[in-house]
Order: structure tokens, then C-alpha cells, then sequence
């Protein structure tokens, strides 16, 4: 106990050196000895890594919030000080590049135990936030440092479940919202900030307030998708649908990049179809490399039958093969039609006819597949690695471009992880919102989720991976590819601008509004720090 009142005592003396903060030390000390706020080495040591594992911020300390209200008042602390201090929220960690880190700051670790609200009305924001599942209003509140698979737990004892997802489910509802959240379902539902009806979110003044199209509809927009920057998401309203029981899972392979993409943007056209006419996921992956098809993602092949990339014929394809990945979703009213819709729908593509794999499984097992990749990995102690991932949207017509200069160029025969590739319809995403996507109706993610392993083969190392994702914005720019980067990460507000585009304006105007010191999300690298002001200027909040 000593020893935890030397290191409260000592981070309080390091914030009102550092910041100038004048909140009353008492005020600090109660959040602290109430374990609020955390001066622990282990947290500290937690919140200053991602799962990127290629940066380290140190942060003064670490929140774990009780409620919202703790969260503003944190916010509010910083807003009010006479030299600012940075706050970030900390979802599940698994940004790559350091968005979530708060040097010299305080991290929001919102993860972890369910929150609520303080149950008192304020102006302009609900009264309570906790998880709340709506049967009637086919919606579930749920608090944003909540993870997607409790949030699917949740919603599964009423029948009901999100429409949109991503693929990997142990990632935090704040987070995701922050950036898009994408996977196959994006091209039908569109992205998970468009399955969103209403947020509360503490802004950089450390303002609560409940938003949505209808109500404070500038921060609404502006949060989703807006990297943290203008205000920590504390609740969501997520939209909700009838669950299916059961998905009929689908893989086909091609060896022409034209069938392929053909294929894939013909399925995703079928969006405005009824269900028994489309399917409900639509993705792809690139095969450089033998193993990755049989070993990533699920045990999907069967082990005594796996899959050769020699065994199909590449037609001189640059040794790469495309395999396109699907499923259709089912329950008891469905199952005796449902492999006459699949068979309709297969006779219309052009894959190898000898490469279709299928298998059944429960919802919840296709939700949470990326999670059994994770199990395996960590046994293997080949998770916690450096992640020098890269995600681009890529607009359609320059994708065959892309194919020859990565796919069958730069990538070579080798990857040290999956290299996903589907297409979305841009009319599915809300232009108001700060994500910014190719100016093409239709576009594609490519997402190159490698991993740095320490195997002695020089093309799995960071230094090398790291530099060939150079080489892709290289070749990139060199071919005039007007590429996005999803989950972005640039070093100078130059590049941001470049980046935001025409976005950027209405970009920077609202961080003025909202978050005007530059208190929020610093990791991200596109404002400079918490600027030092008086508080005379401000709003007594």
C-alpha cells in the first residue's frame, strides 16, 4: 500500500508540473485511490503497446472508467488545464501503429466490465447507458468499450444479431465505429458506421452528448469514422436483425484475376435482390504461398485433403492463385432451399470447376472463426509479433493494375499472412461521415495481414515487410493508383490533407468545433499535441 501511494503521489506531482492541471489534487487522488486511475507498471506498461507492436508511447496513467460521466470528467480535466494533456480511448488494443497511445497523457481503457451511466439526465444526452437490447426497436446500446462477440453474445439470447461485422470479433464497438468496420456483409449492409441510429460521445471539451442523424447530427458524422478526433464514443445504438440459425460456408478458386473480379463484382451488384437471390458474404483472398489456404483463418480444408496450388492449373498466372470466399445464411424455413439458391448462384461464376469446398456450420462459428486462427497462434507463440499490416481501398478500375505490380510483382512467392481482397459498393457508405474512400462507385479492400516472425527467412522480417509495403505506396504513386488507406497512418499533416482530400476542410473545422486543444486520439499524428492556452478562453464546463 506504501508503495502504490509513493507512485499516486508521484504521477499527481507529474501531471501538475507537466499540464499545469488545476483540477484539485483531491479530486485526482479520489480517482486514483478509488482505482479509477492507474499509476500500476502493468497497465502502464499495457496502454503504452498495440497489437502492432511497432511503436511504445509511455502514458502518465491509465483510466478504467466506471461510467461515462468519469470519462468526461477526465476530458474535462484536460480541456481546463493551463497546458493541456493528451487523453486517448483504448479499446482492445489492436491498433497497429500507436493511434490508441497517449504519450505523457492519459489512456481510457474502455474494455473490460460493463459500464453505466449515471442514471441522471444532462443536457443533450440520454439518461442511462448500459447494455439494453431493444426486441421491439431491433436495436442494442452498447457501451463503446464493449466487444463485438459480447455484443453478439448479448443480442443471440433474443434471436437477434448486428448486420455487419468485421472479421475478427475481439475488437471494441468504440474502435471499430472510429474507423468503418468492414467484412463480407459490407457490400449489402454497408459498413458498421452505417448500421449505427445513435451515439453518446464526450467530446475534446468534455461535453456528454447523445447524437444522431436527427439530433447534434455534425458530431454524430463526424465521429464515425472519425479516428477519435472529435469525441470518445461511450454509447452505441447498433442496429439489429432477425439471426439466422445456421451458414452454408463456400470456397471457389480461380486462376484468371479477370474471371475472379468479374465474379466478385457481380455478386456484390445483387445487393438490392431478396435474399434467396444474392449471397450474404462476399470476400476473396490471394494465394501466394501453399500453406497459408490450408492453415489460416479455420481448419475449413480438411487436413487429409488439402489443397495444392500446384495441383490447379495457373494458366501462367504468375503462380497466384484467387479464391473467392461466400456463404449463405439459413434457418428451418430456409434449409429445404437452400442448395437450389447456392447452385443458382454458382452456375453464374467462372471458377475452377474442380475447386468448389463447402462446409455447414452454426452462425456464431462462422462469426467467431478468426478467433480459433488466434488460439492456434498464441499456442504456437506466434501472436504476439510485430504486425505490419496494410489495408487499402482500391478503386475498380485500376484493381488489375494492382494484381500485376503486388499480387504477381512485388509480393513475390511468399507472405507471411493472409492477403484478403474483396470489392464494395461505395453507395452503401454515407458520405457525411469523415471516411474517406476512391471516387468510383465501386472499390476494393486489399489488406495485407502479414506478420514479422523471427523464422530465419529474410522475407518474413520486419524490416523487410515494412519495406515492401514502401514499395506498394511506390508503386502506387507511380502508377497514379489513387489508393486510400483504411486504417490509416501518415506522419505529417501534409499527408493527412492529401489523405482527407476534399475532406479535409470540413475535416479540420470540425476538430476546431469539437476537440479545439487537440486533447483527443494524438497517437493518430494528425493534429499537433494539446495546445497551451489560458482557461480564460474557454467555456466554464
Amino acid at each position: 500500500m506504501a508503495t502504490k501511494l509513493v507512485l499516486i503521489t508521484f504521477a499527481i506531482c507529474r501531471l501538475l508540473i507537466t499540464v499545469g492541471l488545476t483540477m484539485d489534487p483531491a479530486d485526482l487522488l479520489r480517482l486514483m485511490v478509488d482505482g479509477q486511475l492507474s499509476v500500476d507498471p502493468s497497465d502502464v506498461e499495457t496502454a503504452s503497446k498495440d497489437f502492432g507492436l511497432m511503436s511504445r508511447a509511455e502514458p502518465l496513467a491509465v483510466m478504467h472508467p466506471a461510467s461515462e460521466e468519469e470519462v468526461a470528467r477526465l476530458v474535462r480535466a484536460a480541456y481546463s488545464s493551463a497546458k493541456g494533456f493528451s487523453v486517448s480511448a483504448r479499446g482492445h488494443g489492436h491498433s497497429i501503429n500507436g493511434q490508441a497511445q497517449a504519450r505523457n497523457g492519459v489512456v481510457v481503457e474502455m474494455s473490460g466490465g460493463n459500464r453505466v451511466g449515471s442514471g441522471k439526465p444532462a443536457a443533450g444526452r440520454s439518461e442511462t447507458v448500459g447494455r439494453v437490447v431493444s426486441e421491439k426497436g431491433l436495436y442494442m446500446d452498447a457501451w463503446g468499450g464493449e466487444l463485438w462477440i459480447e455484443v453478439l453474445t448479448a443480442t443471440l439470447e433474443y434471436g437477434l444479431a448486428p448486420k455487419s461485422w468485421t472479421d475478427y470479433l475481439y475488437l471494441s464497438v468504440g474502435g471499430t465505429l472510429s474507423n468503418a468496420g468492414i467484412s463480407g456483409q459490407a457490400f449489402n449492409h454497408g459498413p458498421q458506421i452505417s448500421n449505427v441510429l445513435e451515439l453518446d460521445v464526450v467530446t475534446g471539451k468534455g461535453e456528454l452528448l447523445t447524437c444522431s442523424e436527427q439530433r447534434n447530427s455534425e458530431l454524430f458524422h463526424a465521429v464515425l469514422g472519425g479516428l477519435g478526433q472529435f469525441g470518445i464514443i461511450t454509447r452505441a445504438r447498433i442496429a439489429l436483425e432477425p439471426a439466422p440459425k445456421r451458414v452454408r460456408w463456400i470456397r471457389v478458386l480461380y486462376s484468371n484475376f479477370s474471371a475472379f473480379t468479374k465474379d466478385q463484382e457481380y455478386l456484390i451488384s445483387l445487393h438490392g435482390q431478396p435474399s434467396s437471390q444474392k449471397f450474404d458474404y462476399v470476400e476473396g483472398f490471394v494465394i501466394v504461398d501453399e500453406g497459408l489456404i490450408n492453415n489460416w483463418r479455420s481448419s475449413f480444408f480438411s487436413p487429409s485433403n488439402p489443397v495444392k496450388i500446384s495441383s490447379i492449373d495457373s494458366n501462367g498466372n504468375g503462380g497466384a492463385l484467387y479464391c473467392l470466399e461466400i456463404t449463405k445464411n439459413y434457418d428451418d424455413s430456409t434449409a429445404d432451399t437452400i442448395d437450389q439458391e447456392i447452385e443458382a448462384l454458382l452456375e453464374k461464376l467462372d471458377f475452377v470447376p474442380t475447386s468448389v469446398f463447402t462446409t455447414d456450420l452454426p452462425y456464431v462459428d462462422f462469426l467467431d472463426r478468426v478467433h480459433k486462427a488466434e488460439l492456434k497462434l498464441r499456442s504456437k507463440g506466434l501472436w504476439d509479433v510485430p504486425h505490419p499490416w496494410l489495408n487499402l481501398f482500391v478503386p475498380k478500375s485500376r484493381i488489375a493494375d494492382f494484381d500485376e505490380g503486388v499480387f504477381k510483382g512485388i509480393l513475390g512467392n511468399k507472405t507471411s499472412g493472409p492477403v484478403l481482397i474483396y470489392p464494395m459498393n461505395k453507395n452503401k457508405w454515407d458520405q457525411r461521415s469523415s471516411v474517406v474512400t476512391p471516387d468510383e462507385d465501386v472499390f476494393y479492400l486489399v489488406a495485407l495481414l502479414r506478420s514479422a516472425l523471427d523464422s530465419g527467412d529474410e522475407t518474413h522480417t520486419l524490416e523487410y515487410l515494412t519495406d515492401q509495403n514502401r514499395r506498394i505506396f511506390k508503386f502506387c504513386d507511380e502508377a497514379g493508383i489513387k489508393i486510400k488507406q483504411y486504417l490509416p497512418h501518415y506522419t505529417t499533416q501534409q499527408e493527412w490533407m492529401d489523405h482527407f482530400g476534399d475532406k479535409w476542410p470540413q475535416f479540420y473545422q470540425r476538430k476546431m468545433e469539437f476537440d479545439p486543444r487537440r486533447i483527443l486520439a494524438t497517437g493518430q499524428r494528425i493534429f499537433a499535441g494539446p495546445s497551451s492556452v489560458s482557461i480564460a478562453g474557454h467555456d466554464q464546463l
